[in-house]
């Protein structure tokens, strides 16, 4: 079975599975329920966690836009984030972004020049800047408001100064380390070459900005129901996003939610965890369901061209 037709088979498989979680996710409550915890965020509330889930999107799109320039290849950004946000909505909701988002990267990327190692530096890379975010901005938050992150983790005020000068530390190391090393850094079976250190910062800056552009997204519909601090639900999906990944569970079902309602108790309310769900997570996956679809109809269309002018020659 040709490579081609794997990757046709898995992307199917994705489409799939997205579809059988959005019903799994769904099921687990009442149409009555999802409509009337919605229908109380008001719309101003709703608009702009709508707005800060496109700004995220936006801020992934640099990911690509920034693994591109470090592979050293040359595309045009409009490229860059179609195959972006296909890649990302879809593989938000299937789970295993290295795998799902990774195959439809491959897809796209591949079409356009890009070797299988290229293609697989780029999503090591896009993978980097996710955990350089996460640990961004948690040190962030730890930093400025201890006390609360104290509160929130259970670590004593001054263990949760330390946490997070520790992950800025880490952040910043990264920045450092691409600015004194040349060539490949290997950590165990894993080889990463660093990039530049213009790069490397532009990482941690995007980085941040994403997680704080969901963040922002988030707080927007907890605050539709409770008096909750932007501080608080930052840290709380930081949690949240690391507890995810580390369970592998697809697309964080259930994972997310419990985490976020965990740290942040009473204020986390059914009603805004069902709509971030919604918005973030189910909103784009229509939209890079019909992106991918049409790519795919005319990269086949392409290939019986191709095929039909090799056979006329």
């Amino acid at each position: 079975m040709s490579r081609k037709i794997l990757a046709r088979l898995f992307i199917a498989a994705g489409i799939a599975v997205a579809g059988w979680l959005i019903y799994r996710t769904l099921s687990q409550h009442s149409f009555n329920e999802i409509v009337g915890s919605i229908m109380r965020i008001p719309g101003r509330h709703l608009f702009a966690g709508i707005g800060f889930v496109f700004l995220s999107y936006f801020c992934l799109t640099l990911f690509d836009t920034l693994a591109i320039r470090y592979v050293g290849r040359k595309l045009a950004y409009p490229q860059i984030a179609i195959a972006s946000f296909t890649s990302l909505s879809i593989g938000h909701n299937v789970g295993g972004a290295a795998l799902s988002s990774g195959a439809i990267r491959y897809r796209f990327y591949s079409r356009w020049g890009l070797s299988a190692e290229e293609i697989a530096k780029v999503i090591l890379f896009c993978g980097v800047t996710v955990g350089l975010g996460l640990i961004a901005l948690a040190g962030l938050c730890f930093v400025v408001v201890p006390a609360d992150a104290a509160r929130l983790t259970g670590l004593s005020t001054s263990g949760a100064f330390l946490l997070g000068a520790a992950c800025i530390a880490t952040a910043v190391g990264y920045v450092l380390l691409a600015c004194l090393l040349r060539g490949s850094v290997s950590i165990f079976r894993w080889s990463f070459e660093m990039p530049s250190v213009k790069i490397a910062a532009l990482q941690v800056i995007v980085g941040v900005a994403n997680f704080l552009c969901v963040s922002a997204s988030l707080h927007q519909l907890l605050s539709a129901f409770e008096e909750v601090s932007f501080i608080d639900t930052a840290m709380a999906y930081v949690g949240a996003g690391v507890t995810a990944i580390v369970s592998h569970v697809p697309g964080g079902i259930g994972v997310l939610e419990a985490t976020i309602a965990f740290l942040l108790g009473s204020s986390a309310s059914l009603g805004a965890l069902i709509a971030f769900r919604a918005i973030y997570f189910f909103l784009p996956l229509p939209l890079g369901l019909i992106s991918l679809s049409v790519a795919e109809l005319a990269a086949r269309r392409d290939d019986e061209k191709s095929l039909a002018s090799k056979a006329k020659s």
